[in-house]
């Protein structure tokens, strides 16, 4: 090869340096759109490779029956059955337990029916109050005052062989049929 053949060859496929960057550029945008892809694809096909684990729904143990005393409010926890090896202590879920009589339990959920902040019991007052945005509740979990366009939430619950069982797993929502809301029509005027 004579020194004028290679500086033709290098002269008919040169790469500028503004060719090299667009290059990178094209490659560096590509890789971004392909890892940003993947967490919105897992997202889209996730309802249907979900399968729900074996104790969801079923009816989980709050404790025994001594540990609600009659005509007290206590709180209570459970394990959510459908967790991850990573969940750790945010599987743990608290909800109001009501002892009405020594054998009628209410079991409330305890996030505010507004938008879910976490409300407490005030004995004295015979209260549940949510400190986000002044919702107030009667004791028997219906609305008494604030923003809630509700009441409490409410578990089903069994008691069998000395213990209080709530069926769990799912969120006690507005949808579900253990929300049910009484509805009082205004006096015709």
């Amino acid at each position: 090869m004579t020194p004028s053949s290679i500086s033709s060859t290098t002269q008919s496929n040169p790469m500028s340096r503004r060719g090299l960057f667009v290059k990178l550029g094209l490659l560096f945008n590509g890789l971004v759109g392909v890892i940003l892809a993947v967490p919105i694809l897992r997202y889209l096909v996730s309802p249907v490779s979900h399968r729900r684990k074996s104790g969801y729904e079923h009816w989980l143990p709050l404790g025994d029956l001594e540990q609600f005393p009659a005509g007290q409010t206590r709180l209570a926890t459970y394990r959510n059955p459908d967790i991850d090896p990573w969940d750790g202590q945010t599987a743990d879920i608290p909800c109001w337990v009501r002892n009405l009589d020594g054998q009628r339990f209410q079991v409330f959920a305890i996030n505010c029916a507004h938008l879910g902040c976490p409300v407490r019991w005030f004995p004295q007052s015979n209260l549940f109050m949510c400190p986000c945005h002044g919702g107030v509740y009667y004791a028997d979990g219906s609305r008494a005052a604030g923003p809630p366009p509700r009441g409490l939430f409410q578990y089903s619950y069994k008691a069998e062989d000395g213990k209080l069982f709530i069926k769990a797993g799912e969120m006690p929502t507005t949808g579900s049929p253990t929300a049910s809301v009484k509805r009082v029509r205004p006096p015709c005027a």
